[in-house]
């Protein structure tokens, strides 16, 4: 039996970074098994918004950071997201670093899709695109047990980016978010567990949770889905780690009885 044990972070990130990362390190000390094989952390984990400038001479810092996490607990680890600052275009990427449990990095994914909406809450306009740039190409990562499709908050919205991880042989989905209060409680569970059940494959949806400003409230619940759509865990609206154990034999069951991905004809 080919299983995979999970670990998610779940967030209220603030502006400093070095408390950030004391509080995923205090959580993982205290709450992550020592037989977990993927660990998965929110978008902006290490800071909610500020300079870019200053964001992206921090990159270096967070990324030293991951290393040492992902060599300390054995583990793979997907860095939800970081900025990573081009001075030529005064923008960042949104860029989300895979880690190998030896500490080595085995891949970057760059957000693809930008959040340029406007909401009914005390934040109004969000516009991505002031800060950052928009990646253009999409990464499956193996791991080993199973090969890892990356993405990021936003880009939940655009299934036919989660076709294109799927062909390219992904079986678990990673969703590392900051869905907002107001989004996350109309559509975070049904968007998560559609991505899950038309690909068939397991989602890992890492979220921010709470109130990190008086203009800005993430709505947390993040879950971990299996490719039937069950829910497996989920967080409340509180920092919290959560944890399940993926059968990746039962995925290609389901996928054996059930093969409507072969089934495609478009």
């Amino acid at each position: 039996m080919s299983l995979l044990n999970v670990a998610l972070v779940q967030l209220c990130s603030g502006r400093d970074i070095g408390k950030n990362l004391d509080t995923i390190e205090a959580l993982l000390e205290s709450q992550l098994p020592k037989n977990t094989d993927l660990l998965v952390l929110p978008e902006c984990f290490a800071r909610m918004r500020g300079n870019m400038a200053e964001l992206g001479q921090d990159a270096g810092r967070i990324c030293h950071w991951m290393t040492e996490i992902a060599q300390k607990h054995q583990c793979w680890l997907v860095g939800g997201s970081t900025p990573v600052f081009h001075e030529s275009q005064g923008k960042s990427d949104a860029a989300c670093f895979v880690y190998d449990p030896q500490g080595n990095e085995r891949a970057c994914y760059n957000k693809i899709h930008l959040f340029d909406v406007s909401l009914e809450d005390k934040v109004g306009h969000y516009r991505e695109s002031n800060d950052y740039i928009p990646g253009s190409e999409t990464v499956v990562v193996d791991i080993g047990k199973a090969k890892l499709g990356l993405s990021i908050c936003y880009d939940l919205r655009f299934p036919e980016l989660y076709r294109e991880l799927v062909a390219q042989g992904a079986d678990i989905l990673c969703v590392p978010s900051a869905f907002t209060q107001v989004t996350g409680e109309a559509h975070w569970e049904p968007l998560l567990r559609a991505r899950a059940i038309e690909n068939q494959c397991y989602v890992l949806a890492a979220n921010q949770g709470g109130q990190h400003s008086k203009l800005r409230e993430t709505y947390g619940h993040s879950m971990v889905i299996s490719p039937w759509g069950e829910i497996m865990a989920r967080a409340g609206k509180e920092p919290a780690l959560i944890t399940a154990e993926l059968n990746m034999d039962s995925l290609r069951q389901i996928r054996e009885q059930l093969p409507c991905l072969e089934h495609r004809r478009r």
